[in-house]
């Protein structure tokens, strides 16, 4: 790959101007200007979903207005730059106007057809040759990609977050069931989007620390994980002591539980399913300096999880209580179960409190003893 002269990269920057265009737009930021005895005559920018229209690369964009300019559907001796490795339609229609000269920024490793995926320019069996070169500014044409698609995925998360349809294999409790709730009034936070999920809505607290003067590498993240038929109200009291103490805290609703959906059939619930979920919530959130924090029968579920990612984790804390014996506190248990169709996941953690191997919870007990193990 030869060094671009100052005349490329020229043209490269006006191609460049066109591809954030096209990205302040909404579209995909690519950008291609056509140049003919040194002058631009004539830019393009990438249009298909505000031109309802398939063809309209910023490539093919460009060729027409060129075309228009010219007089001429053949463009003897024209340039173009663009930011991106054209696809297959967009360099046959270059080897079409018979271009002179192509020089691209970023290679397109899925549609590239200059090289990537096939190399249009250099079938030897169409009559017509065209130099191409790539490289130029590909390292600020990758970077306006990639913030593109970032912030496109950021968005398709937080529309799945959102919405979260629920699953017609699920049941989700009415909001209505936990009105009036004491000592939780946290705000809640879901998640549908996890693998593990199948599109489950999951029900977390995720509540800062309370002193901006603890430095991030002194605060801890408590991971508070519910007993069945406990959920994340189980630790109303314990969080304000955490939060207090400059902590953030996070506490999750399992599937079947609290706030989260409720699968129907019973034998939905298994170790592995309910493990995996957690490991992939603590990728997500990038939990780090982690305090895990179980409750009675969550140890089996849970003291696993840090064998899967030890550098996330700092420490453990164990925690058995009595049951509750306030109405006030009993009525907030029962909330999530509002009937005998909610309470599924109830039923299947009863058994697989006794480590039946179908459920899984034979491979996790196994973890568990290495991990507890002095």
């Amino acid at each position: 790959m030869s060094t671009p002269d100052g005349r490329d990269l020229e043209m490269m920057h006006v191609a460049m101007s066109e591809a954030r265009a096209a990205m302040a737009a909404g579209e995909v930021p690519v950008g291609a200007v056509v140049v003919k005895n040194g002058l631009v005559i004539a830019t393009g920018r990438n249009s298909p979903i505000d031109a309802h229209d398939p063809t309209a690369h910023a490539e093919i964009v460009a060729l027409r207005a060129a075309a228009k300019v010219l007089g001429n559907y053949r463009l003897d001796g024209c340039e173009m730059f663009v930011t991106l490795e054209p696809c297959a339609m967009c360099s046959g229609a270059m080897l079409q106007a018979r271009l002179k000269r192509v020089v691209f920024a970023a290679t397109e490793p899925k549609t590239g057809a200059a090289g990537s995926v096939l190399n249009l320019f250099a079938e030897v069996r169409i009559n017509h040759q065209t130099n191409v070169q790539g490289g130029v500014m590909a390292e600020e044409s990758a970077a306006l990609l990639q913030s593109f698609f970032g912030q496109k995925r950021f968005l398709h998360r937080e529309e799945a977050r959102l919405n979260h349809p629920l699953q017609d294999f699920a049941l989700r409790t009415p909001d209505a069931a936990f009105n009036n709730l004491t000592d939780y009034p946290w705000q809640p936070h879901y998640i549908s989007d996890l693998p593990a999920l199948a599109g489950l809505r999951m029900h977390y607290l995720d509540e800062p620390g309370g002193q901006a003067a603890l430095t991030e590498a002194k605060a801890l993240t408590f991971l508070c994980l519910h007993d069945s038929p406990g959920w994340s109200y189980l630790y109303r009291k314990m969080i304000p002591v955490f939060l207090a103490a400059g902590h953030r805290v996070v506490a999750p609703d399992l599937i079947g539980f609290g706030k989260s959906d409720k699968p129907k059939k019973f034998n939905f619930h298994h170790v592995d399913f309910h493990r995996q979920t957690l490991l992939e919530l603590v990728e997500r959130l990038d939990l780090k300096n982690v305090v895990l924090v179980l409750q009675d029968s969550a140890g089996l579920l849970s003291l696993s999880l840090p064998m899967a990612a030890p550098q996330r984790y700092s420490g453990l804390l164990t925690l058995n209580t009595l049951p509750a014996t306030i109405d006030k506190e009993s009525a907030a248990y029962n909330a999530p179960f509002v009937d005998n169709g909610h309470r599924a996941a109830l039923r299947a953690f009863s058994r697989i409190g006794y480590f039946l191997p179908e459920h899984g919870a034979d491979t996790a007990a196994e973890a568990v003893r290495f991990f507890s193990a002095p």
